[in-house]
């Protein structure tokens, strides 16, 4: 593997995989089009597609996550963009106007996830429905939704770990990478002559994560014992996920006053909330103090205005 690679490199030198002039960006007449933005915009069409499709295996109305899918999305994004501004604040705090600059980046699944359940929240309320059911059929597209968004942060050469020299290392151009995101640690092991890092690419562990997660997920479909354990399944294997893939990460965003990671705190709270409110409902049940809870148990869930 070369020891100067090109600008729009992108390497996995121990998988003997070199690609060249890997994008991150493309024009249409005199606009440019970053592929973050197409990966995530891919990422959402096939969220919606797998909450739909797991509606009609589950006898619901497809087309009422369809319905609901314009709202998460608006909800989500501006849930990101304020839990980003919030723990990366100072930022942002000498040029309020860069808060609403989307495209320079800047958005955190955690406060996607905050947004659209709130969002749900809300949505079922006034619509009336089971907000637990609607969640465990959206949970299924989110995490697949995350599985191919992780995928936007390799065109932008960003959410990468420190040094390693393990199997799945990757190698960046030092020129692409943002200044900030190269610790002292990261630094030092920049060999001589080289003009690159090799890191862990954290982007694509919490990809291969979730995808052990969702397949989890759709083994259990047909078995959960209540509404709403779908969800918490999500919530404990994407929190254990993230808390031990954040602890390498370059780019964490801290708890104010701080060096705690605030999105590795958060995984683990997350997920033994999860596991703890899994494990009582599943005692009260199992001691008959709480009926069991299938999907084919509820009313088929219908559209709001054909409810």
């Amino acid at each position: 593997m070369q020891d100067l690679m090109g600008d729009m490199d992108i390497a996995f030198p121990h998988l003997h995989i070199y690609l060249t002039d890997v994008p991150k960006s493309f024009m249409i007449g005199n606009f440019s089009i970053a592929m973050y933005g197409i990966i995530i915009a891919i990422a959402m069409l096939c969220g919606m597609l797998m909450a739909a499709n797991i509606a009609k295996k589950t006898k619901q109305d497809p087309n009422l996550y369809w319905d609901i899918a314009l709202w998460l999305i608006i909800f989500s994004v501006i849930g990101a963009r304020i839990y980003y501004v919030i723990f990366f604040w100072d930022a942002y705090k000498d040029n309020l106007f860069q808060v609403f600059n989307l495209r320079g980046g800047g958005l955190a699944i955690y406060g996607g996830v905050i947004g659209g359940v709130l969002t749900a929240v809300v949505y079922c309320r006034i619509h009336k429905l089971n907000l637990f059911r609607v969640l465990d059929t959206a949970a299924y597209g989110l995490v697949l939704g995350q599985i191919i968004g992780r995928w936007a942060n390799f065109f932008n050469r960003e959410v990468f770990g420190e040094y390693t020299d393990g199997l799945l290392a990757m190698r960046l151009p030092l020129t692409m990478v943002r200044e900030r995101d190269i610790t002292a640690d990261l630094a030092s092991h920049i060999a001589a002559g080289t003009n690159y890092i090799q890191v862990h690419p954290t982007f694509l562990y919490e990809s291969l994560w979730n995808v052990g997660v969702l397949v989890l997920m759709l083994l259990w479909l047909k078995h959960k014992k209540f509404n709403g354990e779908i969800t918490l399944w999500y919530f404990a294997g994407y929190g254990i996920g993230r808390s031990w893939i954040e602890y390498i990460r370059t780019d964490q965003l801290y708890l104010p006053g701080t060096a705690i990671p605030v999105s590795m705190v958060l995984g683990i709270l997350m997920a033994a909330v999860s596991i703890l409110i899994d494990v009582i409902v599943r005692v009260f049940i199992a001691k008959g103090r709480l009926l069991p809870t299938k999907w084919e148990d509820d009313a088929p869930v219908k559209k709001p205005e054909e409810a």
